[in-house]
């Protein structure tokens, strides 16, 4: 291995650690969208219908039927939005309330 390839990759283990133990600048991160998202899991751990969880979270009740029928796939802010939701709705539907 190179001394030039060493160096990267001990960065990157350095800049890893550094975010990991919390001293790292997270602003400077991006946010990675998730590939998949499971969306009648999370409506339904909600306790709600397509059409009320379309109508609390912005979505189109249309766009709720066709991502968990699988005929479409949520963009990539749609999928972080829903991650979110996933891990804390009561703060997303707070911030929806306040705008």
């Amino acid at each position: 291995m190179s001394k030039r390839a060493y160096e990267m990759i001990a960065a990157g283990l350095a800049d890893a650690a550094a975010y990991v133990n919390g001293t790292a600048d997270r602003r400077a991160y991006r946010v990675h969208a998730p590939e998949s998202i499971d969306v009648k899991r999370i409506r339904a751990g909600l306790g709600l219908s397509q059409t009320a969880f379309a109508a609390r979270f912005g979505f189109s009740a249309g766009a709720v039927r066709d991502w968990e029928q699988g005929r479409k796939r949520p963009e990539a802010s749609a999928r972080v939005l829903l991650k979110v939701i996933e891990k804390e709705p009561e703060a997303v539907s707070r911030a929806l309330e306040q705008a």
